[in-house]
């Protein structure tokens, strides 16, 4: 099989589209370059570059202040960088607005989850897929359109359902999510961004609050999702987890990158060491 792929031409999301151009799959499928973040005299994020292979689960790593949340939400657009850019699946999305980003396959989840408590799990399930016919009022009272309405509603139920079968949380579909414990909020943040249909997810301190045996549940499931051609680049605090479970690690500090490499090659990074242990944490 050839490297490169040509995609079909779309002009549906009404964007220009180039119908000669060809997207490689061996090529990264994030790519930050030259970014920066100022917050008055602060620097947060100080010329970082770095990529995220295709199909990997990728680790950010870091000292307390070593820009990596604020890195991420450049990435995400929650802020938008002061210099740099940021390129997802072959196309810049600097300064792009969160919902058009998660639109285009670049979802997120947070270190707090963040589920509607005072709705059920399934309820709070079926508020993630994208283009929902019912969100249109001519939809939702044209008697034809209608149809279409309930006909799509019955699928992304069913799909809700079989999320959250795959993470095991079906029994909770009519507990309130704000009843829910902390690893179970996130084996529900997890399953409700697969259904925006992500292409990679970004995932903040995902074991952060979780039991031991949930954790094991929510790794076991990120493997599960790799396998199936899923794209991770996750925050997290607990080196074995980083360690144990991601083919590559970045390591920022001071807003930059400090190194990157196999979880051996940054355990043995002596600068590393030093920014860990010299008084950063």
């Amino acid at each position: 099989m050839s490297d490169v792929e040509t995609e079909p031409v779309s002009a549906d999301d009404g964007h220009a589209v180039d119908e000669s151009a060809t997207r490689s799959t061996d090529a990264p499928v994030l790519e930050l370059n030259g970014l920066e973040k100022h917050f008055g005299g602060i620097t947060a994020v100080d010329g970082t570059s770095f990529s995220v292979e295709r199909g990997t689960i990728t680790g950010l790593i870091g000292p307390n202040g070593a820009g990596k949340s604020t890195t991420f939400n450049c990435i995400t657009g929650v802020h938008t960088p002061d210099a740099g850019s940021v390129v997802f699946d072959g196309t810049e999305i600097t300064g792009l607005e969160p919902y058009e980003i998660a639109s285009r396959g670049l979802v997120r989840t947070f270190q707090i989850a963040r589920e509607f408590p005072e709705m059920t799990v399934l309820e709070n399930m079926m508020l993630a897929p994208k283009q929902q016919r019912g969100e249109s009022l001519w939809r939702s009272v044209t008697p034809i359109a209608r149809g279409a309405v309930v006909d799509q509603e019955r699928e992304l139920r069913e799909r809700a359902w079989e999320m959250l079968e795959f993470f095991e949380i079906d029994h909770l579909a009519e507990e309130y999510a704000g009843n829910l414990s902390g690893g179970q909020r996130k084996l529900l943040e997890l399953a409700r961004a697969l259904l925006t249909d992500p292409e990679m997810l970004l995932l903040d301190e995902p074991m952060a609050g979780v039991n031991p045996s949930l954790e094991k549940k929510l790794l076991e499931h990120i493997h599960e999702l790799q396998e199936q051609g899923y794209t991770f680049l996750l925050v997290e605090h607990d080196m074995n987890v980083i360690m144990n479970h991601c083919e590559h690690v970045i390591v920022m500090h001071q807003g930059s990158v400090l190194a990157e490499g196999t979880a051996a090659e940054i355990q043995s990074n002596e600068a590393v060491v030093e920014a860990y242990l010299g008084g950063d944490v």
